[in-house]
């Protein structure tokens, strides 16, 4: 006679209950059945342990950004970690992401983020061209999609320690993801900034806090688009400030320009 091992058992969850006032971990004692995802859980605990327990989700298909915690301490979608990544006899903390201020339980205000996307100005329009006349190269079309490819998690604004580990960088420092956004726009083949009068490498150095990115690609690694952030905006972004502001051939080659207008 052959038996099969239970596909269910009972993990211990550590679970942060509080509000702005405080708060601490809570252990519970949890079914979990194969193929759950964290998010399961945190229904499960919902609906018999802890009727009132905060959780901020909407999609459950790793496409709203809605469910970002901290699972053992690393950013992470609640709905796309599986609980087969961690051992049965394993304790799974789960806590509200760190880098911003908590609501209740695992809900924060990311108020933050839209406050830093308000400030990024927004695509400039060719003037010589008409809506459903701009034509680009397959190859720019390719390299801004991977950027739109965000949720806006948040999960890299709140790993980035510039933000996270120093609330007076707020107010000066939009983070890796708006930062991105700068970066899409900057290297748009049709966004007539410049000649708008707006130069984005410039405020992304003076406005935006570029220099305060120290390419850890911690942004990177907790991405759950697989964006690379770091490599592919971030980094060709700050060589262009670079550019703009110390290589001596572009500042003649803008006197000149200027000069010309």
């Amino acid at each position: 006679m052959t038996t099969t091992a239970s596909t269910s058992y009972e993990a211990l969850f550590r679970v942060w209950r509080g509000d702005t006032g405080g708060g601490e971990l809570t252990d519970f004692r949890v079914e979990v059945n194969e193929g759950e995802v964290v998010l399961d859980i945190i229904h499960r605990l919902q609906a018999t342990q802890a009727p009132d327990l905060a959780v901020r989700w909407n999609c459950k298909a790793g496409k709203c950004g809605s469910c970002s915690a901290e699972i053992n301490g690393r950013p992470r979608l609640l709905c796309m970690t599986r609980m087969s990544v961690f051992s049965r006899t394993e304790t799974i903390t789960v806590t509200p992401l760190r880098a911003f201020p908590v609501v209740r339980d695992l809900v924060t205000d990311v108020g933050f983020n839209y406050t830093k996307a308000r400030e990024i100005p927004s695509f400039v329009p060719p003037p010589d061209l008409a809506p459903g006349e701009y034509r680009m190269l397959q190859e720019d079309v390719d390299r801004s999609q991977e950027f739109r490819k965000c949720i806006e998690c948040f999960l890299c604004q709140d790993t980035c320690h510039v933000v996270r580990d120093h609330e007076e960088n707020k107010t000066a420092f939009a983070g890796p993801r708006f930062l991105m956004r700068v970066a899409e726009l900057d290297m748009h083949p049709l966004d007539a900034a410049d000649s708008a009068g707006l130069d984005r490498k410039a405020t992304a150095q003076d406005e935006h806090g570029l220099g305060y990115c120290n390419i850890t690609k911690c942004c990177t690694e907790v991405c759950p688009e697989g964006i690379k952030i770091t490599d592919n905006a971030l980094i060709p972004l700050k060589e262009r400030a670079a550019d703009r502001k110390y290589d001596p051939l572009v500042w003649l080659g803008n006197k000149i320009r200027r000069r010309g207008e």
